[in-house]
């Protein structure tokens, strides 16, 4: 890919910002959610959005995908649906004689995985190859899906009625889980008075391109990042691991998914380097879903609030680097 010029990256950040500006017309209120969504596209990850239902978290998915000139392919998730509904299959041709492969719909630039939780185990892990390498194997021949890629999954709390949790291995693919929770009165308030939720969002338009965006992915790619960060990040990850409240701490693939993150977060902001608020910030977001929480450790909480909390007590006694 051609050196880029000062100006064109200039230009690059300022379709960015267009891009997070358009989303944020849509979704009130939630700014750090939607900032935090285009980390995952920039970083080259996938996003993982939780709440009850109504708050919103389709309709972020809808807005990033529509705000992207993409393909895309919406997928509501039940209890019957089998791996062949998402990857696709191969029919017989009697008048070719031969069979061909119909592509599923993660064939696609962007993804929506609506409701992931309420399908079952074998059909959530069909997912896992395709997040990973960007490839599908379907009977012994491996298909690339094109780039960019991503998946936008929405989940109801494990709480609620008819939902499978997502495995850890699952979870850990996922760059990023955001938690839409109710919306202030004042956001509420503005969401009432406009009655167009839905309008609005049949009126957004792409800001960028799918060019644009691998483009910018490679910008991220570049931003530096300080040896005494990535030292940060690691005295973060092992005391996770050696924590006693916690009975998995966050993997290798965690530990990367943070410095991706940054510098995402560092590109969005404008710069050419990582700071250490930028690791801060992201710790618990990126690391949160990957951990499990002892079970012998009790509280009142949710497990996603417990192990958000044991998480950022653990960021709190880590020393920042000047």
């Amino acid at each position: 890919m051609p050196r880029l010029l000062e100006n064109e990256i200039a230009s690059l950040h300022e379709r960015a910002q267009r891009l997070e500006s358009a989303i944020r017309s849509v979704i009130r209120g939630s700014d750090e959610v939607v900032r935090l969504a285009l980390v995952a596209v920039f970083a080259r990850g996938h996003l993982l959005i939780e709440g009850v239902p109504g708050v919103g978290k389709t309709t972020l998915g809808q807005t990033l995908a529509r705000s992207l000139d993409c393909t895309f392919q919406r997928v509501q998730f039940t209890s019957d649906m089998l791996p062949s509904d998402l990857l696709g299959t191969s029919v017989y041709s009697a008048a070719e004689e031969r069979f061909d492969f119909k592509p599923g719909p993660v064939f696609t630039n962007v993804l929506l995985a609506d409701e992931i939780n309420r399908t079952t185990p074998k059909t959530q892990s069909a997912l896992l190859e395709v997040m990973n390498e960007g490839q599908v194997t379907v009977e012994g021949q491996a298909r690339e899906v094109p780039r960019p890629f991503l998946v936008i999954a929405t989940q109801n709390p494990v709480e609620h009625h008819g939902t499978y949790p997502l495995p850890e291995s699952q979870m850990d693919r996922f760059l990023v889980r955001v938690q839409m929770s109710y919306p202030a009165a004042e956001s509420e308030r503005e969401i009432l008075r406009a009655q167009a939720g839905a309008a609005r969002l049949d009126e957004v338009r792409p800001v960028l391109t799918g060019d644009d965006v691998i483009e910018m992915q490679e910008q991220v790619r570049k931003v530096r990042v300080d040896e005494s960060l990535v030292n940060y990040t690691l005295e973060i990850v092992n005391k996770t691991r050696k924590s006693e409240q916690l009975s998995l701490g966050v993997s290798p693939r965690g530990s990367l998914m943070l410095y991706r993150s940054a510098q995402a977060m560092a590109f969005l902001e404008g710069r050419k380097f990582t700071t250490p608020d930028d690791f801060k910030r992201l710790a618990v977001p990126v690391f949160a879903h990957r951990v499990v929480v002892n079970a012998s450790y009790s509280s009142t909480l949710k497990a996603s609030e417990q192990a958000e909390r044991i998480l950022g007590d653990i960021v709190e006694n880590v020393s920042v680097p000047s």
